[in-house]
């Protein structure tokens, strides 16, 4: 352990001495990350948001120019509706080249927060010459380097390290983690670089660990060259339609923004983060055939999993090699995966048909499939999904949508309605079926459940802005599951609501209520050990408050009730007060972020979720549970324009109890304290 401390302070020193002749800059965080990261803390889906938080950032550090802007660059953007997009690209063809950003305003249908969501990512430059194809000579000479290196050093001994009669559950590795990154791009045509890391508690070369690093990736990735639209070498990212067959992409689901919930999944993407599962590791291409677009991929991986009797019963997604078990589960089986998409469009409409054809190198028999709720779920080693996609826009209506089957030729189908009265008034209507027994591997799309099977619902939701400085949300989900769940012995349905009013007084001032209502029902054991279905009804209320008392000082108040019940049973309630100041200090290169929070609940169903702003590419949303304080402290050290540091420190405080977490993760004391660092050389 002393000898891996070492040698990740030697990685320290040694990034910080060589290169000295950076001169990249250090971006500044945008609202839209800010707003995004803060809606998904009131999620209890535990989802890697790694890649989409990198990639924004990676906008924002290379801006793109407004007047050679493509569609297909501003569809990456989550906060542009359809519409806007379309008015953009027809304001710039009517009125000639952009002078400047502020001229966003003048395009139709761009309210002032979706133009400062845009500015970080945009600027406005004449344009003299036709962009060509990139020359090497050009790529080495102006091509940007970044490394980028991180440490977590806990202040606490988890139980799985003094194990001692049960070996194969002891962390053999420094409970450190560590991992290291290199990215190379040019302009928004080539990328390419690899990624290490290891876990806490993973070994570092040592035992089976001896290559060094428990995890690495590689990429190359170029795009829109000529006709090549992408071609991915290495580990990529998949994403065709509405996600029924396959979607390795960004997708938000239920929150306060229509914009959020646009599906516009075509796309080939490099995989850079530390992301251990959701990635293909191979080679994908797609190239333009007039108005025509064909892409192909081809995807060999090694998956963690537990075989018993040459059969995979389970298969593990953590990624987490840190004892003995863990590291014999480690690379335990092959699936291969072959697929093809062809894509149709022209004016407003726009079809795909997407096919994948997936296998594992032995059988695939879950151990939970003995369990009656798990009954349709995956079996078998080969396995093949085919979907048809649809886009049509009209006036102001745009209808979307894809329809799938699976080798047993049971079916899923989701459809979009969407209609923009104007851009003060926006509304969406989704309704989804995915059978009882359908089942792709790779499909992830809008569900209330965890997958895309055994589900109805219609989803109705409104966005409008009444008056200047008022913004209105409001969002009703009527869902049924027709056949049982995880922790539901019957057929069930529920309802989601949700509605949120936001006010902005100023430039400096704003803030929003949301309330959020869920009815779902759940298993429940009573007193005399009956069990039952019943509704459990969970309320959840937000307020938040943002002031910025000058461009280098602001302040955000955030409070936080919930109120869980089943049916006919007392309820748990649990409330939580957080207080965050952000700060430049004067004459200093330096950017802090202080964040203090007091949470009191009755128990885990009644939990709290807060944002606290983490490391570069990175998101961290904590739930907490029980009576406590969490306190922490950010701190972002702009050394000269080629590097930066941060450091985070975390501390946990609980009151109510002498232990924290559980079975082997467990810490013997009532508090606990992390510190994270981040070195960064841009060259």
């Amino acid at each position: 352990m002393k000898g891996t401390t070492q040698l990740v302070i030697f990685f320290f020193i040694l990034f910080w001495g060589v290169v000295s002749e950076i001169f990249a800059q250090t971006p500044q965080q945008s609202p839209v990350i800010e707003d995004v990261l803060e809606q998904l803390s009131a999620s209890d889906e535990d989802i890697d948001w790694t890649n989409q938080i990198e990639e924004l950032t990676e906008r924002i550090q290379e801006p793109l120019n407004l007047n050679t802007i493509t569609k297909e660059q501003l569809e990456s953007f989550p906060f542009l509706t359809d519409q806007q997009i379309e008015n953009i690209l027809a304001y710039i063809y009517i009125n000639g080249q952009m002078q400047t950003v502020y001229e966003l305003q003048m395009v139709e249908e761009m309210d002032k927060q979706t133009i400062q969501y845009l500015q970080p990512f945009v600027y406005a430059e004449p344009v003299k010459e036709t962009p060509s194809y990139p020359k090497i000579k050009n790529i080495l000479r102006y091509g940007k380097h970044e490394v980028l290196t991180r440490l977590d050093i806990p202040f606490y001994n988890r139980k799985a390290y003094n194990e001692t009669d049960k070996l194969q559950n002891r962390y053999w590795g420094p409970a450190q983690y560590h991992s290291l990154r290199y990215s190379f791009h040019y302009r928004d045509n080539l990328y390419a670089g690899v990624t290490a890391e290891k876990d806490a508690g993973e070994p570092f070369f040592a035992m089976h660990n001896k290559q060094g690093y428990d995890y690495y990736s590689f990429y190359f990735y170029l795009k829109n060259i000529g006709k090549l639209k992408s071609l991915a070498l290495g580990n990529y990212r998949i994403s065709f339609g509405q996600g029924l067959v396959i979607s390795q992409d960004f997708f938000i689901g239920k929150t306060t923004s229509l914009a959020t919930l646009s599906f516009r999944n075509n796309t080939i993407r490099k995989h850079s983060s530390t992301d251990e599962y959701n990635y293909l590791r191979g080679m994908a291409g797609s190239y333009q055939m007039g108005d025509f677009t064909l892409s192909a991929f081809y995807s060999h991986r090694l998956l963690d999993g537990i075989i018993n009797n040459n059969v995979i019963t389970s298969i593990q997604k953590t990624g987490l090699h840190r004892t003995s078990r863990e590291a014999e589960r480690r690379n335990a089986f092959a699936m291969q995966v072959a697929g093809s998409n062809i894509t149709f469009q022209k004016n407003n409409l726009k079809v795909g048909i997407t096919g994948i054809y997936y296998f594992f190198d032995r059988p695939y028999y879950a151990s939970t499939l003995t369990r009656e709720y798990a009954k349709y779920n995956l079996r078998g080693n080969n396995f093949y999904n085919v979907g048809f996609d649809y886009r049509l826009r009209w006036n102001r209506f745009v209808l979307s949508g894809e329809a799938a089957i699976d080798k047993n030729n049971s079916m899923a189908t989701l459809n979009i309605l969407n209609y923009n009265l104007s851009g003060n008034y926006k509304f969406m209507l989704i309704h989804r079926y995915y059978a009882y027994d359908y089942w792709a591997f790779f499909a992830r799309s809008f569900a209330e459940g965890s997958s895309v099977q055994n589900e109805n619902g219609w989803y109705l939701a409104a966005e409008i802005t009444p008056f200047s400085r008022w913004k209105l949300f409001a969002s009703v989900d009527f869902f049924s599951f027709p056949w049982l769940r995880y922790r539901v012995d019957a057929s069930s349905w529920g309802t989601d609501a949700m509605f949120q009013a936001t006010y902005t007084a100023n430039k400096r001032l704003n803030m929003y209520f949301r309330y959020r209502f869920k009815k779902k029902d759940r298993n429940y054991t009573d007193a005399n050990k009956e069990k039952t279905v019943r509704p459990l009804y969970q309320h959840k209320i937000r307020y938040q408050l943002r002031y910025t008392a000058s461009p280098d000082i602001s302040f955000r108040t955030t409070l936080d009730y919930t109120r869980v019940n089943p049916s006919e049973v007392s309820a748990s309630q649990g409330f939580q007060v957080v207080q965050t100041f952000a700060c430049k200090l004067p004459a200093l290169p330096v950017v802090m972020e202080l964040h203090a929070g007091y949470f009191h609940t009755d128990d885990y169903d009644s939990r709290v979720y807060s944002y606290e702003k983490g490391l570069l590419y990175s998101f961290y949303s904590p739930s907490f549970y029980g009576e406590g304080n969490r306190f922490t402290a950010n701190i972002r050290y702009n050394i000269n324009k080629n590097m930066t540091l941060i450091a985070k420190l975390g501390l946990t405080k609980y009151y109510d109890r002498q232990t924290i977490g559980s079975d082997w993760d467990e810490i013997n004391n009532s508090k606990k304290t992390d510190l994270q660092l981040q070195f960064r050389a841009k060259f």
